[in-house]
Order: C-alpha cells, then structure tokens, then sequence
C-alpha cells in the first residue's frame, strides 16, 4: 500500500501512531522495516528514502566531510521531509509519526525536532548528534526522545550526543539519554530500549 508521493517510500498499515523509519547512509525504504516490526509488532510504518545521494549512496541531507554538515542542506531537506510527513498523513489518514532513525536518519530526525516539530509526536535516535550548531527556537512541550549512543562510536562523538540531549531538554522536550558499551552499530540492547520507550508511551 504505497501512494506517489514526494518521497519514494514504503507504507505498510497498523495500529497506533506510525513509526517513521529514517535509514542511515546507503540505505533506503526497505532498510529500517525490519527493525520497526520488531520493535513495534503490528505498528503502522512509513518508510521514506533520502534524496541525496552520496557516492551513489542515498541519505537525507548533504555532509562536507565526516561529521561536518551542509547546515542549508540540512534545513532544506528537514522542511522537505515534514511536507512529505504532511502529505503521508492526508494519504494514508495517520496521526503524527514517531521517527525511528539511525545514524544519519536520527540526524534528520532530530532536524525535524528543531526545525518543524510539530511533524513528530515523538522520536527514537540511534546514534545521532546535533545537526545544527544554532539550533533555531521551537517549542517541545513534552516531546517524548529517546537518544541511544555509543561509547565508543567513532562516528558520533559523545560529546556532540550530549550536546543534542542538552539542546532538545531545553526545548522542552521529555530526553531520555542512554549509553551503550559500544561502537556506531546497533546491537540488542538498542532494540530493547526502543521497544520498551514504545511500550511506556503506551500505558
């Protein structure tokens, strides 16, 4: 069940609030259903693929190099992204969509929070950090985030993590930050925690 829209996309229907899958680099529309069914059995799930291309890989924003960012790039596609998120929810009849997004995923995700929040009713980061150095005002009243990171992730510095954490609590948004003992790739324990992040937004 998958409609043309503005970004190719996979959707498959459920119950609850969708998850919005958000792949890391070289992935796509396929890449991050696995783990939303896992995490969320029985969830609706709506899976966009970036439009950037990156030695042919696809990602959602443009970098200058390995962890410096095209900020423009950033905030263009994070507008682009939410207008895409609004057409979605007019097609498919969803409320607003908790991101679910790794790497450079979860940098777009947290993009949206800065940038358009009101695209998001809530946001899994897996390995993110802050994608923009001045961070624009906006509004999370109680925003529900999970951030996990890894210790020892070359990729993304804890202190950026951290600096994120810090940036979305004074937004107003609900953090819970966790660490794991381990480098850029997921590992049970990040399925555990989202799973559980869910389950308690349930209740």
């Amino acid at each position: 069940m998958t409609q043309p829209l503005s970004h190719t996309h996979r959707f498959l229907p459920g119950a609850g609030a969708p998850l919005l899958l958000l792949h890391g680099t070289g992935g796509n529309e396929d890449d991050l259903i696995p783990l939303g069914q896992a995490v969320a059995p029985g969830r609706a799930l709506l899976s966009p693929r970036g439009k950037v291309l990156e030695n042919g890989m696809p990602r959602f924003f443009r970098r200058l190099a390995e962890g410096v960012f095209d900020e423009a790039d950033v905030k263009a596609r994070a507008h682009e992204l939410a207008d895409f998120i609004a057409e979605a929810r007019t097609a498919y009849g969803i409320e607003a969509p908790i991101a679910l997004g790794f790497s450079n995923g979860a940098n777009i995700a947290a993009a949206l929070l800065y940038l358009r929040p009101e695209a998001l009713s809530g946001a899994i980061l897996l390995r993110a950090m802050t994608p923009l150095s001045a961070p624009p005002q906006a509004t999370l009243d109680g925003t529900p985030v999970l951030l996990v990171s890894g210790q020892m992730d070359p990729m993304m510095p804890l202190s950026r993590a951290e600096e994120l954490a810090a940036a979305l609590r004074h937004k107003g948004a609900m953090v819970q930050h966790e660490l794991l003992p381990t480098g850029h790739g997921l590992t049970q324990n990040d399925l555990t925690l989202a799973t559980r992040f869910l389950k308690d937004l349930a209740k």
